[in-house]
């Protein structure tokens, strides 16, 4: 486990706990890693929430399937970043969303039960352990009503510039690079790829952005 250790530091679930303290506690929880290949589900729709997930190596995507077969992608999680950690702690009997791997990964799975009780030696490491999963499901709780401010709005401009413009808050700067390829961003936004293609060239030609793969800046 300690080859892991330079990204679990990163991760906001162990802050504040030492890496000294960090062997005992993952030994305590159970933790366990596991290797995905592209397109490979780590969480399948439909199944108990048990597992927190955090990712070690390469990125994967939570993503929703409507009857229609149409997909949209709920959000994006890369190295230390954590996911299923709201439906885990919520005991939901059947998890809404999928989580496929992006790219081959190195996921850490922790069952969420072993997470938020203290285990039988009450550590102390393990009170500020359930303190930080709080904050993240509660972190997560805004980054999902961002979603639903972007794809609430009315047309394909209006949500492609809440998306940069948050996008750009988050990196502090009008230059900044973003998850998805143009198809996965047409997902992200629930808006066809084509009509997506062509605002981001209005958009150019009017002078409000320039644009190349998954970089963006806002003029």
């Amino acid at each position: 486990m300690k080859k892991y250790f330079p990204v679990l530091r990163k991760c906001s679930l162990f802050q504040q706990i030492q890496e000294e303290q960090l062997s005992a506690l993952l030994q305590c929880l159970g933790a366990i890693v596991k290797s995905y290949s592209k397109k490979e589900s780590i969480l399948k729709e439909g199944l108990p929430a048990k597992h927190i997930g955090i990712v070690l190596s390469g990125s994967v995507q939570m993503i929703q399937i409507d009857y229609y077969g149409n997909r949209s992608i709920v959000s994006h999680a890369e190295p230390s970043e954590l996911f299923g950690e709201s439906f885990a702690c919520a005991e939901v009997s059947s998890i809404p969303i999928s989580v496929v791997a992006n790219e081959s990964c190195e996921i850490m799975l922790i069952e969420c039960q072993r997470m938020i009780h203290s285990c039988s030696n009450a550590c102390e490491f393990h009170q500020q352990l359930i303190y930080n999963l709080l904050k993240n499901v509660a972190r997560k709780n805004i980054q999902f009503h961002q979603k639903i401010e972007i794809t609430s709005k009315r047309s394909t401009r209006e949500k492609l510039m809440t998306y940069l413009i948050l996008q750009a808050k988050k990196a502090n700067s009008n230059r900044f690079d973003i998850p998805f390829d143009r198809q996965e961003l047409a997902d992200y936004l629930e808006v066809d790829r084509s009509g997506l293609s062509a605002e981001i060239s209005k958009l150019r030609k009017e002078g409000i952005l320039r644009s190349e793969k998954k970089r963006f800046e806002l003029l």
